[in-house]
């Protein structure tokens, strides 16, 4: 198994909207990473507004940033989640 794919307890969780605010926002701050995700995932697809999502808090650097889910790992059973704040992306 991928050393990428965490093996780690949530952080918490988010709304729905949150959640794609969260997504949208780094998209925004690092626009190569919209591509990234899209060759290496696949989208979420049709959502419940009500649906609740984990965070997971990111590896990289002072441990500020969080994870948020951006769509379905192409190549593992895992989640593809994405940080606003550095830009990395990682398996959950």
């Amino acid at each position: 198994m991928s050393s990428n794919i965490g093996q780690n307890y949530p952080y918490g969780v988010e709304t729905e909207p949150e959640r794609a605010a969260a997504v949208a926002q780094a998209f925004e701050r690092f626009p190569e990473l919209e591509e990234k995700v899209a060759a290496e995932s696949t989208p979420l697809g049709q959502v419940d507004p009500d649906e609740r999502w984990w965070v997971w808090v990111c590896p990289i650097g002072d441990f500020s940033g969080r994870l948020h889910v951006a769509g379905y790992a192409r190549e593992a059973h895992a989640m593809y989640a994405v940080c606003p704040e550095c830009g990395a992306t990682f398996l959950r």
